[in-house]
């Protein structure tokens, strides 16, 4: 059956299984769109590039689905290498199609034309350009496999305007067999010797900590990561980008570590004598100093990715393999083994915890809006499975230090990247991929701005997000490192407290805005968000511009210089 390359692509991520496609239509993706007009893909039409990114992002964090963007070339691409970024810190998989000009004017710079395959190549795990339409079903089946497998990723495919023009032959089934990809053989399983050496480390560890980074998620290991906890009985620290991996109201939860995390998951590692790594690189907002951090641990490390172990840190015991798998062996192992008692650790913990727990100060009588406040009531009076989906910058380390996430895939984010403007977007595509889930975007008043004109998309899809937007008139974070590093000179942070009104931004976009301005009005303005269902919600809190994220790390200091809130520092 003789088929154009643009319907065999279409074809072929039916085949693959995609539900949705983020998008936003141009000249050479055109002939693409045509078919997706007869197909059984719902396609979400974006009002930016980089929504469409963001938004494959959260269908894929939430689903475990790999996301799938489509955008034109020149400025279609290019709007969208932000996500691809954002995708390949945070091991995301994400498959972006991008049109191209036709292949006999690549080079010439003709109209919309950008080397988006070299621009994308240090930021995806791999990309093609394709120059023949019969190459189609296999690129495909190539970049949906190495997107998911071994450390999930971004991968591009580029397609000229004549390949997708251009006839071939279709073929049913469409997908190979089997897929040539010389070189690409993910390690799964974990060496039976460094299994048992880490089991013999474990079982002598006096003051382990297990430190668990995002690849815990993308494994699917939660499961087998409580087990492995509660042989061990070993504390449990989370990262930003493992928030629920491990429930927190565990008894063996010890929060969430790293530049913004609670004293006793900071402190922990430092003091600890084995740090068991799994699915985490040792990023510096983990390790801060890194030649002060944990000075007296021991590494076992765990990744997918062999190229994680030695690059930071250098561990006495490195296993390269998928983590639920590894967990899985280590679990055996240490049936095999007799462990130290850890109770003066745990004595020593739980110290640490009632002396230093994640502390602010309430707002008294007539004072203006707490954002932790506002954190802990959208917590309370949302269900438990609540998909929660942050911007980035201080609205993000209250959402991760006072929200409890007891389940696994509730927790949205862009780590590695930090990348602004990520939860809006993110949060449509976490909703179209769970549309049964309640999801909550916490934002910014910075990052709204953004990319809030995705709410129309939200709207117009029919896709009812719900955004509650931290609004302290000021960049935030930014404005915390000048007030306490930078002598209070506050240089470009400020951004209004009258414009825009974001009332009727989101009344314009033909959703329901609600202000917030007192304590007494935060608990009506949630039930009220909580009971519309049919458009997205927008609730503008006014917060105390001088709230600070405690605790805090300096930037390029010792985790033991950790700053704790005013009221628990010496003197106090």
């Amino acid at each position: 059956m003789k088929i154009t390359g643009a319907q065999a692509l279409i074809k072929s991520l039916e085949a693959l299984g995609t539900e949705v496609i983020f998008g936003y239509p141009g000249g050479a993706i055109l002939p693409v769109y045509d078919p997706i007009i007869d197909s059984t893909i719902r396609h979400v039409l974006v009002r930016h590039e980089q929504g469409a990114g963001h938004m494959a992002e959260g269908y894929a964090q939430a689903t475990g689905r790999p996301g799938v963007a489509m955008v034109t070339s020149g400025p279609g691409a290019t709007n969208i290498v932000t996500p691809i970024a954002n995708a390949y810190m945070d091991s995301t998989p994400l498959v972006v199609i991008t049109g191209q000009v036709a292949t006999g004017s690549i080079g010439t710079d003709a109209f919309q034309e950008c080397d988006i395959t070299g621009i994308t190549m240090g930021i995806t795990k791999h990309n093609w350009l394709i120059k023949d339409a019969s190459e189609i079903p296999r690129v495909m089946a190539e970049a949906f496999h190495v997107a998911t497998t071994g450390r999930p990723g971004p991968v591009l495919v580029d397609v000229p305007k004549d390949v997708s023009q251009s006839e071939m032959e279709w073929y049913d089934p469409p997908m190979p067999e089997a897929l040539d990809l010389p070189g690409y053989h993910p390690q799964v399983t974990g060496n039976r010797d460094l299994i048992a050496q880490a089991a013999s480390l474990m079982a002598q560890a006096e003051q382990p900590v297990l430190y668990v980074g995002g690849g815990v998620l993308k494994a699917r290991a939660s499961e087998a990561l409580v087990q492995l906890a509660e042989a061990i009985h070993a504390p449990v620290v989370t990262t930003l980008m493992a928030r629920g991996a491990f429930p927190d109201t565990h008894p063996q939860c010890l929060g969430m570590p790293g530049m913004h995390g609670n004293y006793t998951a900071v402190t922990a590692m430092q003091k600890s004598d084995l740090l068991i790594s799994l699915g985490a690189r040792f990023d510096d907002r983990i390790t801060g100093k890194i030649d002060a951090f944990a000075p007296n641990a021991k590494i076992i490390h765990v990744d997918i990715d062999p190229a994680e172990l030695g690059k930071v840190r250098r561990p006495d015991v490195g296993i390269s393999g998928d983590c639920r798998v590894v967990i899985e062996e280590l679990i055996m192992a240490c049936q095999k083994e007799t462990f130290s008692t850890l109770e003066p650790w745990w004595t020593q913990l739980n110290e640490w915890q009632t002396r230093f727990p994640v502390h602010y100060e309430e707002s008294q009588d007539g004072g203006m809006l707490k954002p932790q406040t506002i954190i802990e009531m959208l917590a309370a009076n949302s269900p438990d499975d609540t998909i929660v989906v942050s911007g980035v910058g201080q609205h993000q380390m209250w959402a991760s230090l006072h929200w409890t996430f007891d389940y696994p895939y509730t927790w949205i984010n862009s780590g590695g990247a930090g990348t602004m403007g990520f939860a809006v977007p993110a949060a449509i595509g976490a909703k179209a991929g769970r549309p049964e889930r309640t999801v909550w975007a916490i934002d910014g008043d910075g990052c709204f701005q953004m990319t809030a004109q995705e709410l129309v998309t939200a709207r117009s899809e029919g896709i009812p997000v719900k955004v509650a937007i931290l609004n302290n008139s000021y960049l935030g974070m930014v404005r915390q490192w000048q007030e306490m590093f930078y002598e209070e000179r506050y240089s470009e942070v400020y951004l209004s407290s009258d414009l825009p009104n974001y009332v009727m931004w989101a009344e314009s976009m033909g959703c329901v805005g609600i202000r917030v301005d007192t304590p007494e009005e935060v608990l009506p303005a949630i039930e009220k968000a909580n009971s519309i269902n049919d458009r997205p919600v927008v609730i503008d809190f006014r917060i105390d511009a001088s709230e600070k994220v405690f605790p805090m790390v300096p930037s390029g200091s010792s985790n033991d210089e950790i700053v704790v809130h005013p009221s628990q520092q010496e003197g106090n």
